[in-house]
């Protein structure tokens, strides 16, 4: 499994419309990409402007059809409005253990 992690934070009041656009898109990434496992989202106690993604897929390529689906070319042009600039960061890495 590759995790797929980025964290950001979101211009103070655009929160609920981020997150109905990043809803939309975990949906779609379940639906049309047959390698996204998990899809969570997280906001800081101290900040509800600070979010930060989890995203578990099946392998770099699966990665690599998430970036390419369409749909994600639609969330990527829709969130960059709400996106503080230079905020996001981006980080692939191997699933190691998994406890639940």
């Amino acid at each position: 499994m590759i995790a797929l992690t980025v964290s950001l934070q979101v211009v103070p009041g655009c929160r609920d419309d981020f997150l109905k656009a990043i809803e939309e898109n975990a949906e779609r990434s379940f639906t049309d990409e047959p390698g996204c496992r998990s899809f969570d989202v997280v906001c800081d106690l101290a900040d509800d402007h600070h979010f930060v993604f989890h995203e578990l897929y099946d392998d770099e390529a699966a990665v690599d059809a998430h970036r390419a689906a369409p749909h994600f070319k639609v969330w990527r042009d829709a969130a960059a409005k709400y996106v503080v600039p230079g905020s996001q960061v981006n980080t692939l890495s191997h699933r190691l253990f998994h406890h639940s």
